[in-house]
């Protein structure tokens, strides 16, 4: 019995089980990756930033020039105000946002601080003064705004600020 050949099919059927598994794993890892890939979807805006309710879906619809534009809602042209509401380390925040808005574009943004502490008062100046260059000429749809000069918590309590004026412009 000791000359008894040694099977042959149990070496290769370990290497073909890891062959197997290692693709099957392989293929797990490609399908999570896609899973999370950007689609083409259109950016989140506001609400898919944690800070408000989910907005209604809509449709393409003529902006307020008349012409059809790639927004979905209809904005009346004017000056808005909205306080937006945000959390700092110091606790709740609000911060004053103006929109003057023509044809669904933003036209002019001014900020008014509304700090509770010395450190609250620095990040709103500095957002205050990088805003401009961020969201002027911007249609309303698209603004969501981060990090703006360095401030990385103002930003949320714009995007409340921008959610309440889409209401009120519609």
């Amino acid at each position: 019995m000791l000359d008894s050949p040694v099977p042959t099919t149990a070496p290769n059927s370990r290497v073909t089980r890891k062959v197997a598994f290692t693709a099957l794993a392989g293929a797990s890892l490609v399908g999570a990756v896609a899973g999370c890939a950007p689609s083409n979807a259109a950016a989140p805006g506001p609400a898919q930033a944690g800070n408000s309710a989910p907005s209604a879906p809509t449709t393409a619809a003529p902006t307020s020039a008349g012409s059809v534009g790639s927004s979905a809602h209809i904005y009346r042209d004017g000056t808005y105000s909205a306080d937006g509401r945000y959390t700092s380390p110091n606790g709740p925040e609000t911060v004053g946002v103006t929109l003057t808005l023509a044809s669904g574009v933003v036209k002019d943004v001014q900020i008014t601080q509304h700090p509770t502490s010395a450190n609250t008062a620095i990040y709103q100046k500095h957002f205050a003064s990088g805003i401009k260059d961020v969201v002027v000429g911007k249609k309303l749809d698209d603004l969501n705004v981060g990090v703006v000069s360095g401030s990385s918590l103002t930003g949320q309590g714009f995007n409340d600020a921008v959610s309440i004026i889409k209401g009120e412009a519609s």
